[in-house]
């Protein structure tokens, strides 16, 4: 992801900002070993389950390897579990898409290649039993931004399975910078070549970001038709096909509510802080997506970084006023784009074990605390899934100022 983008990443800015990684990466004082990072702990009360998903759609060829026949994914999924002893905590990421991910680090100023991006554990148990008792559970799928490994939302994913949600994570792939699929086989990003191929022409990139939409939705709405058939039997049961719900961030929100808009089996959709357009800055107007200029009839929440609102989003404005649905909007005053991902919390970390100066974090995530966008995030999430798949309210917290997160600033 990047500090600074619209809603779909464009690849270009991410091989700008590998390269600013590598030239800065000499001057950094280095650590006795490759930084090690740790998730913040969850604070729902069910413990995490987790299983991995392969899912082939061959109803299409890939649309991005045109000799590919078929369409490939890899899908995480995180649940409440009843015990996880005996269950080993899940890597937040294997180690060809750790690989991929130090490659093309598009964090600001960070040295990638000084992490180990293989060695942080999550909060989620590969294979923990289930909590059949509290089901069947609202199903929450997770899109990350463009370029983006699915793992990068693990702060928020695993914490709304522990407050009672099967969240289902997808990785797109050749969009994602790497996916490592069984056996070993790992696939990497071909966004920065097609950039490459589409620039500088103004037509060409923004087809290419229409193109990238189209097949995370097609992917989406795949998903959606796959999933009763490809949980384990165990899972099967606990979960409520009924009761979907969606939510990504950056070019993941864009795919959230588009898919929301096309495939009414999403009951309701989060965007964090992504542009509803087909443009390369939030700010730009014109070049609408059909759920922006069509509206929705259903919930939805934008949640934006400091500044990101209805007068400064051209698109987020369009969807407002054509929508008929229940909607909320809100920013965290201090946040940038990237405090809606793990970065959040682990750019903290390494710029501390790597002396890395405070321009360092700020230009990554903001001036807020971590552990108060990370908490208000969570809350925020959790109570607009909780009030539309759930049937639950949170003392009204998306309803007005919140002493519990001040940073909160609602608008319409």
């Amino acid at each position: 992801m990047l500090t600074r983008r619209a809603a779909l990443m464009s690849a270009a800015a991410a091989v700008t900002l590998s390269g600013i990684s590598a030239r800065t990466a000499s001057a950094t004082p280095r650590a006795a070993g490759p930084v090690r990072l740790t998730l913040p702990p969850l604070s729902g009360p069910h413990p995490v389950g987790t299983v991995s998903l392969h899912l082939v759609d061959a109803s299409r060829p890939d649309p991005w390897i045109t000799s590919q026949p078929y369409r490939e994914l890899m899908v995480g999924v995180r649940y409440p579990a009843c015990a996880v002893g005996g269950h080993p905590a899940a890597p937040q990421m294997l180690p060809g898409e750790a690989a991929g991910f130090a490659a093309l680090n598009s964090f600001t100023g960070v040295p990638g290649d000084k992490v180990d991006w293989a060695a942080t554990r999550t909060h989620a148990h590969e294979g923990a039993p289930v909590d059949q008792d509290g089901g069947p559970y609202p199903v929450v799928v997770y899109s990350p931004g463009a370029g983006d490994p699915r793992s990068l939302g693990t702060t928020l994913c695993d914490d709304l399975a522990s407050r009672g949600h099967v969240v289902v994570a997808l990785d797109h792939t050749y969009d994602a910078t790497a996916v490592q699929f069984p056996g070993g086989r790992v696939e990497h990003t071909v966004l920065p070549a097609e950039f490459a191929q589409a620039s500088p022409d103004p037509e060409r990139i923004t087809a290419l970001l229409r193109k990238t939409l189209a097949v995370r939705v097609a992917d989406t709405r795949f998903l959606l038709d796959e999933l009763p058939r490809a949980l384990p039997r165990a899972l099967r049961g606990s979960v409520d096909r009924e009761r979907i719900g969606m939510f990504g961030q950056s070019a993941g929100g864009f795919t959230a509510l588009q898919a929301m808009h096309d495939d009414r089996r999403i009951a309701a959709a989060a965007d964090l802080d992504g542009v509803l357009a087909y443009v390369q800055e939030d700010s730009t107007p014109g070049d609408l997506s059909t759920v922006a200029a069509d509206g929705l009839d259903r919930p939805f929440l934008l949640m934006g970084k400091d500044g990101n609102d209805l007068g400064t989003v051209p698109s987020w404005d369009a969807l407002w006023r054509h929508s008929r649905g229940w909607h909320r909007g809100l920013t965290l005053r201090g946040a940038e784009h990237a405090t809606y991902t793990d970065a959040e919390a682990l750019v903290p970390q390494i710029a501390r074990q790597l002396r890395l100066p405070r321009k360092t974090v700020v230009e990554n995530i903001g001036t807020i605390a971590p552990r108060h966008a990370i908490a208000a995030e969570r809350a925020c999430l959790a109570a607009f899934f909780d009030r539309w798949l759930r049937g639950r309210d949170d003392a009204g917290l998306l309803d007005g100022a919140s002493a519990r997160h001040p940073a909160v600033r609602l608008f319409s």
